[in-house]
């Protein structure tokens, strides 16, 4: 009951559990490219207190993840990710991985750095640096690792380039399921396994070519938002298609692009 003591307005709204992480960034593709780094995922942010205004329509940005360059010897750096944006929060996309002595872009998590260089900062609470390159101009200087939501991207050394940084789990449609992990840096040996896009609809880091680039670098997965509320408040009026479920008492919006919902 609230009772006006003078004249005002009273809005109707309710809370929504949500998930929103932004596009990775892309690994990068150069030949003789064991020098450089990997993708940082997309910034991730979750939380249980977003309130939606009851009759209000909220725009849901879903970011689409970081391209590759492709530029011969020559690449400098593989695009940053998109950022995912609902009702006024907004992740960052993930710092594209980056090519011949450049530092990793920074972005929700930094990518990873090259011959020489730092990887690039991750934005606080929504994710980790990227790793730093594993030497100067030389056949052991190796790629950073991509930073993560749940951890760094590790420095490229010894040959071996460094680690993807790990994601984070989160159970918002019921189930567990890991989001936003960075993208592995660009290696020595050229025999390593095809690199690897980062995940679709979970902001992963794209990973870095490596040896003399039997293939391209990976480009950097799209971003999701995901909205929870109760059954009971849920009016099934959205836009862009999102995936509708139930779970005990609450109502599931997966937005794997972008699309509005009117609460």
């Amino acid at each position: 009951i609230h009772s006006f003591t003078a004249s005002g307005t009273l809005t109707y709204g309710y809370h929504a559990r949500y998930l929103i992480v932004a596009g990775g960034g892309g690994g990068v593709s150069i030949d003789n490219g064991y020098n450089i780094g990997g993708g940082g995922a997309g910034g991730m942010l979750e939380g249980t207190d977003s309130v939606l205004e009851v009759g209000t329509q909220y725009t849901v940005t879903v970011g689409a993840g970081g391209t590759v360059d492709n530029l011969g010897n020559n690449a400098s750096a593989s695009a940053n990710g998109n950022n995912s944006v609902f009702n006024g929060l907004t992740s960052i996309g993930g710092g594209g991985g980056n090519g011949v002595n450049s530092t990793g872009r920074d972005g929700g998590s930094g990518g990873g750095g090259s011959w020489n260089s730092g990887g690039g900062s991750g934005t606080a609470g929504q994710g980790n640096d990227g790793g730093n390159n594993g030497g100067a101009n030389s056949s052991s200087a190796v790629g950073g690792g991509g930073g993560g939501k749940g951890s760094a991207g590790t420095d490229g050394g010894n040959g071996s380039g460094g680690q993807k940084g790990a994601g984070a789990a989160n159970d918002i449609t019921g189930s567990s399921v890991t989001y936003a992990d960075g993208g592995n840096g660009g290696a020595v040996d050229s025999a390593i396994a095809t690199p690897a896009a980062g995940g679709a609809n979970t902001g992963g880091g794209g990973d870095a070519s490596s040896g003399t680039r039997t293939a391209n670098g990976g480009a950097g997965g799209s971003g999701v938002v995901i909205l929870r509320v109760l059954t009971t408040n849920y009016t099934g009026t959205t836009t862009g298609s999102p995936t509708v479920s139930t779970s005990g008492d609450d109502t599931i919006m997966v937005f794997n692009s972008s699309g509005t919902y009117t609460a």
